[in-house]
């Protein structure tokens, strides 16, 4: 940029623009970057860029997929080296976390849904499930209720335990949401925060 911009400003302004030496652009100059070098130059940016776009989560093998498809082929270990140069270490993230502990002693009901899927009214058939949501301050649980007729959240609760009080409340926000009629079936999976007392006793 300075080499080409000479032309037109003065080498000292342009370097004080661009926070670069003066001696560290004239021995660039008498001394310029070979192939190879011009090389990695070009890599590391390419490798910069997909490595936040990952939001720090590519390590080398998905960074050298990424830079395959766009028809740059470059060794494992190369790769591995730029990204050691620049101190970018992905970040490991945790892929799967138990919501489920189905190994209790609480009384199990029945599967009265047994797969019909497709209830003709609304609030006939609800569907409770835990999952989790990584940010950037660590694991969140997320309880929900869904009417099977629309496919529709009609209660949710999220929190950073996972505890029986969790689901209790996106059952509650669900009845307060939608005055259920008796008979609307609840289903679940067994784990045993769906069969304590205490959720059993609310479900009733």
């Amino acid at each position: 940029m300075i080499k080409h911009q000479s032309a037109f400003h003065s080498v000292r302004m342009l370097c004080q623009v661009l926070d670069v030496s003066s001696s560290a652009f004239y021995a660039w100059s008498k001394n310029p970057p070979g192939k190879r070098q011009q090389e990695n130059d070009i890599l590391r940016v390419a490798i910069n860029k997909h490595f936040a776009d990952s939001r720090r989560t590519y390590g080398v093998p998905r960074i050298q997929r990424a830079l395959r498809k766009e028809g740059q082929h470059h060794g494992k270990a190369r790769v591995s080296r730029i990204m050691k140069e620049k101190g970018l270490k992905s970040k490991a993230a945790k892929r799967f976390k138990v919501t489920t502990n189905s190994q209790h002693t609480k009384v199990v009901a029945k599967n009265i849904l047994d797969r019909r899927f497709n209830p003709g009214n609304a609030n006939k058939a609800w569907v409770s499930d835990i999952t989790y949501v990584q940010t950037s301050e660590g694991w969140l649980y997320l309880a929900t209720v869904l009417d099977l007729y629309n496919r529709k959240i009609v209660g949710w609760s999220m929190g950073t335990r996972l505890v029986t009080s969790l689901i209790e409340d996106a059952l509650t926000m669900a009845v307060k949401r939608y005055k259920p009629s008796t008979g609307t079936i609840h289903h679940s999976d067994r784990g045993s925060q769906y069969c304590s007392d205490s959720y059993q006793y609310l479900l009733k």
